[in-house]
């Protein structure tokens, strides 16, 4: 402290937006929940013996396996030596022929993990990304508004900050409430206001077209020019999948007040309703709409689980051809994204289709199988215990139960200084040590407490968790009614 008043950079004189910026899945429960696994680690005693992470979206941290042939390739692709070798290694049953075949085409494509790329990816990548597009919608996008990005973080943070414009006034971003911390935090960042609608919990976490024109009028009264319309489907952390009706209303809603739409659609091969997953791309070609578009998409969820990879890609439809060239030079500043990032776009868009096509596709759907059963676990458990509500779980990987707290621990919350969810969910960590995130970080109903758990952890652990926590639950209403 004696020598904090020569530094440059302090409190004080930091970027206040960075200051204001909270990104709820990365805090103060995760930051307790690591001090308590040192403590752990040393030898000291909880009512659990290790902790069971619900907080975020991060399968492999929680027991997914990788898929072997996205694995394999890369494995070729990183250390492409063993090419050399790659008829032992397949005689031998340690690498599929279908891999070694998949990672010397993109060799010969120049696909050198150690360089840079293009700015916006390789384009071999880019032209799987549009073959993929064309088989799931029937609309084939144009290769140089493909851009590949490390995770769907990367797109969404890009296009933002080019929608950020100062000179027009307090720029307004519409995103879902509750809503996933990456646009609030970025709102914040960008000095830009977020624009919340609210999901309706009693559909399922539907959105309603009142909603979206009851947020968009209070803001445009308070003087904020909105410019875009953020929509997650399937939603984080609602745990919904829209139905077709539902999207068509937001996209001619994105028409009728000239919004830009941001689809951020990397939950959509977890799908749990009969309905399936549509894109708002194709309905906005359905409808024969003018309307700019960004979808996201990523390796982070799905079946893959590929978090720390970081691959992902944005697809830009009817922006005007000197906009692109805009967005082309911002991602240039960050010169490219990961090159493994971007290989591994190409494996999950073109999967493998000869020797390695069988287990691939018993590992995808033990995977989407899994996930399914431990969502059931979860929505029987929570819907049994007094004073919890949970409605159906259509996708994603995430549930967004709503507790009903007595008023003695609100008091107890309010008298901590801590929300009351947070105060609950601070709870059970220390009790059962299951870590989740309070639903005021995400946001919600004023006088409604919630909080957001993933299904991940495997079966076991899953089973286990649940329940230790219907019986913290039980207890906590008890001491507390």
């Amino acid at each position: 402290q004696i020598f904090s008043r020569f530094k440059s950079l302090t409190l004080d004189t930091i970027n206040k937006q960075v200051l204001a910026a909270e990104y709820a899945v990365r805090g103060r429960l995760p930051t307790r929940a690591a001090a308590i696994q040192q403590e752990l680690t040393k030898g000291s005693k909880y009512p659990f013996n290790e902790l069971v992470y619900c907080n975020i979206g991060n399968p492999q941290q929680v027991g997914q396996e990788p898929l072997t042939f996205n694995r394999e390739v890369l494995a070729l692709l990183t250390a492409p030596q063993l090419l050399s070798s790659a008829e032992k290694l397949t005689q031998q049953g340690l690498i599929s022929s279908e891999a070694v075949a998949r990672a010397k085409e993109y060799i010969q494509r120049s696909a050198k993990v150690g360089a840079y790329t293009d700015s916006v990816g390789f384009q071999f990548i880019r032209e799987e990304v549009c073959d993929f597009i064309k088989e799931r919608d029937g609309n084939r996008p144009d290769v140089k508004n493909v851009f590949l990005t490390n995770g769907a973080s990367e797109g969404a943070r890009l296009v933002m900050s080019a929608l950020a414009a100062k000179h027009l006034g307090t720029v307004g971003f519409m995103a879902p409430i509750p809503q996933y911390p990456l646009y609030s935090a970025l709102s914040t960042l960008m000095d830009c206001e977020l624009v919340g609608y609210y999901l309706d919990e009693d559909k399922n976490w539907a959105v309603s077209l009142p909603a979206l024109t009851a947020a968009y009028e209070d803001a445009m009264k308070k003087g904020i020019v909105v410019r875009a319309l953020v929509v997650i489907n399937p939603g984080n952390p609602s745990g919904n999948n829209l139905s077709a009706e539902t999207l068509r209303d937001v996209v001619q809603f994105a028409k009728e007040k000239n919004l830009v739409l941001i689809a951020d659609e990397v939950y959509q091969e977890n799908i749990l309703t009969k309905h399936p997953f549509k894109s708002m791309s194709s309905i906005m070609h359905e409808l024969n709409l003018d309307l700019e578009v960004v979808s996201l998409h990523s390796l982070s969820k799905g079946f893959l689980g590929e978090c720390g990879v970081r691959g992902g890609y944005c697809i830009f439809e009817n922006f005007d051809p000197e906009i692109m060239q805009q967005f082309v030079k911002l991602k240039s500043i960050e010169l490219c994204s990961n090159t493994v990032g971007q290989l591994s776009v190409g494996l999950m868009v073109r999967p493998p289709v000869a020797d390695a096509a069988a287990l691939y596709a018993k590992e995808k759907q033990d995977v989407l199988d899994s996930l399914r059963q431990k969502a059931e676990i979860l929505r029987e458990t929570l819907s049994a215990l007094e004073g919890i509500s949970l409605p159906e779980i259509g996708g994603a990987m995430y549930a967004f139960p709503q507790i009903k707290l007595p008023q003695a621990a609100i008091q107890e919350a309010e008298a901590q200084g801590v929300a009351p969810d947070e105060f609950y969910c601070m709870q059970a960590l220390e009790n059962t040590g299951l870590v989740v995130v309070p639903g005021s970080g995400f946001r919600q109903v004023e006088g409604t407490f919630h909080f957001r758990t993933t299904f991940l952890p495997t079966l076991d652990k899953m089973q286990r968790a649940m329940k230790s926590f219907a019986a913290f639950h039980n207890d906590f209403m008890k001491r507390y009614s």
